[in-house]
């Protein structure tokens, strides 16, 4: 079963009620890289109806006026009246249906991931709450899933000030509770600044479980400066993952960006030294590192990270996009790091 399966027919499988049927056609959407306003009405329903009472929701039902309620139109009070009269709405019939396996090559690799080591949540640039991007992680066979939103200096994304990431782990901390065994890893997207250090207090950095560290400005700064920012990065032993290293972008909204230029043997080697995995960022504009320079870091020995970089609910099923690619490549399954236990990804973070 693969995890848009665990997703269309979970243990126990009942039919939806309407604030998950269009929570689930929201995934299906994301998933399937929809439009982002199309995606947004979906979930937005869900929210309306999820803030009613029962009392409430028992007069729209009966009533039938569920268009009456802010945000929701023809199609959003199709699915909830389908729901409620206790039938699984069709337009998430058709979905679930029509939804394709992602990255089937790579579907042994998939298999053995246990988590996901790159996911941000409303806090920073995403689209839904934690506890509802880790529930889509479980339901999805996840064992633990790393929360890694953004860092301070990187406003255009809401990056999280200090204060705010120790208020976010007060927050993981009593979601886990009620989550377990599936386990939320502490964690961030820190910014490789232009000399190389972090965009996080080290104290705070160290008490994470997986620190993340990406670059995203400058991106075309020379190969001699780029290359020295990145080796002093992944040098640093708070540093367990190197994300999207070439940051470029191959298709999508945002348009093309070319990759940026470094000595990626150099980098490469101090990946595989220092103890930090590259990333195989799955995001389908993304696909990075390119198969050259992944076949390159297999050649150097480093270990790997298969990761969504997932900003909705959906996108969490995205893995298989990567997990194709690290197969084609020739990456070992047991050097991805995301394939071990927690209790040994946790060690060899620590040790790192």
């Amino acid at each position: 079963m693969t995890g848009a399966d665990r997703i269309a027919e979970p243990d126990g499988a009942a039919t939806p009620g309407p604030v998950e049927a269009l929570r689930e056609i929201g995934f299906w959407l994301e998933r399937g890289r929809a439009q982002s306003h199309r995606v947004k009405a979906y979930r937005r329903a869900a929210d309306v109806v999820a803030g009613l009472s029962a009392d409430e929701l028992a007069v729209y039902q009966e009533a039938g006026i569920w268009q009456d309620l802010p945000g929701i139109g023809p199609k959003t009070a199709a699915v909830i009246a389908q729901a409620c009269a206790g039938q699984v709405p069709g337009y998430l019939t058709d979905l679930r249906r029509a939804a394709q396996p992602i990255g089937a090559p790579g579907k042994p690799l998939r298999s053995r991931l246990r988590g996901d080591l790159h996911t941000h949540s409303d806090w920073s640039d995403g689209g839904s709450p934690i506890e509802e991007m880790m529930s889509v992680a479980a339901a999805l066979g996840h064992e633990y899933c790393a929360l890694t939103d953004h860092s301070p200096r990187l406003t255009v994304a809401n990056g999280l000030s200090a204060e705010r990431l120790r208020r976010q782990l007060d927050v993981v901390a009593e979601l886990n509770e009620r989550f377990a065994p599936f386990r939320i890893l502490t964690g961030i997207e820190v910014d490789i600044l232009d000399d190389g250090a972090l965009d996080q207090e080290a104290d705070l950095l160290a008490e994470l479980d997986i620190v993340v560290a990406s670059v995203h400005s400058h991106l075309r700064a020379d190969s001699a400066t780029m290359t020295k920012r990145m080796v002093y990065a992944v040098a640093n032993p708070n540093v367990d993952v190197l994300g999207h290293c070439t940051g470029r972008l191959v298709e999508g909204v945002r348009g093309n960006r070319p990759e940026s230029t470094f000595d990626a043997e150099l980098v490469f080697e101090a990946c595989r030294r220092y103890g930090t995995a590259v990333e195989i960022n799955c995001r389908p504009e993304r696909l990075d590192p390119p198969s050259r320079l992944l076949r390159l870091a297999v050649e150097i020995g480093c270990h790997f990270s298969v990761d969504t970089d997932a900003h909705a609910p959906g996108q969490l099923d995205w893995q298989g996009y990567g997990c194709e690619r690290a197969v084609a490549n020739g990456v070992d399954p047991d050097r991805v790091i995301n394939t071990w236990p927690v209790a040994d990804l946790l060690a060899w973070t620590a040790a790192s």
